[in-house]
């Protein structure tokens, strides 16, 4: 679908993208990084926007710098809004329909659709001037939409919804990855992309640190120790059973918050073990996490590690 080979972009003496290789499918692919690693040059290349120094991009075998026969492949919404703000979210959706090529007598159709699974029906006659950050990315989905392209690409599109705004989003994006769709979303807020994929592409200071299913990333790093940290009315009698096992290598006792944080190798035994000790010994464990299960903590592993 989208092969990137050894890509680079530079502006002057600045690094954009540093030679970046790998291959996007279909279905939700996070672009992940903190502002200022790459993310929104990667699409732009990946959109035609841009041309590479060096190595190549190519969507459905095709450079899309400056291709037609790309373009009509890729949807986009980009981080910045950029609205004919005296039209109404229906005939800003119809205008960028027919500006895609798609007839006019067919256009306001296929606006009607879209603006409907994006759950603006409702809304879509009132004017964008008037609209909140979240109907405003809601309205930036449905024109990406529009012309049923087999690529979107979403630049930070989570910024300022409110929590039901974005989880009714994700429930969009999902919909359109059930349908065969390559769905790429950038975001530097690390907790948001755990909720809508797996697959990632991690980027810092223009190199493509990681790529693939954050839970293999996961297991290469799981020979460090993980924290885990167990909410328990009695912490020092928890402490003690756990501290028996042969994989704990510290354990620090929190009486004043009933916590006990553990140091552990080989996570996934440890968890499997500990279960056994709760229901045969009844320990009065109420709840468990491990904050170094997260992506967060893998990011924080690649980049200082």
């Amino acid at each position: 679908m989208i092969e990137i080979a050894n890509a680079s972009r530079w502006y002057g003496q600045i690094i954009g993208v540093n030679d970046v290789t790998c291959r996007i499918e279909p279905g939700i692919t996070a672009l992940l990084g903190m502002n200022g690693a790459g993310k929104s040059t990667l699409m732009r290349m990946i959109t035609g926007q841009l041309r590479p120094t060096t190595g190549s991009v190519k969507v459905f075998g095709m450079e899309p710098f400056a291709n037609p026969d790309v373009f009509k492949h890729i949807g986009y919404c980009p981080e910045i809004d950029n609205f004919y703000e005296y039209m109404s979210g229906r005939e800003f959706v119809q205008y960028m329909a027919q500006l895609s090529g798609i007839p006019a007598s067919e256009a306001k159709a296929k606006a009607t659709r879209m603006i409907e699974m994006v759950g603006m029906a409702e809304r879509a006659h009132r004017k964008i001037k008037g609209y909140s950050k979240g109907m405003r990315q809601r309205i930036k989905l449905a024109q990406a939409m529009v012309h049923n392209p087999d690529i979107i690409l979403l630049d930070e599109p989570l910024n300022g919804l409110d929590p039901v705004a974005r989880h009714e989003f994700l429930q969009v994006l999902e919909h359109l990855a059930n349908e065969g769709k390559t769905i790429i979303v950038s975001s530097h807020i690390l907790y948001e992309v755990e909720q809508m994929t797996r697959s990632i592409l991690l980027l810092h200071r223009g190199r493509l640190l990681a790529t693939g299913d954050l839970r293999i990333i996961r297991e290469l790093i799981d020979k460090y120790p993980h924290k885990v940290r167990i909410e328990t009315p009695e912490p020092r009698l928890v402490a003690s059973k756990l501290t028996e096992m042969a994989n704990i290598v510290s354990a620090k006792i929190d009486e004043r918050n009933h916590e006990v944080e553990l140091e552990v190798r080989d996570p996934n035994l440890f968890y499997e073990s500990m279960s056994n000790l709760v229901l045969e010994q009844h320990m009065p464990v109420l709840s468990f996490s491990s904050p170094d299960n997260n992506l967060e903590s893998v990011f924080q592993y690649l980049v200082e590690g």
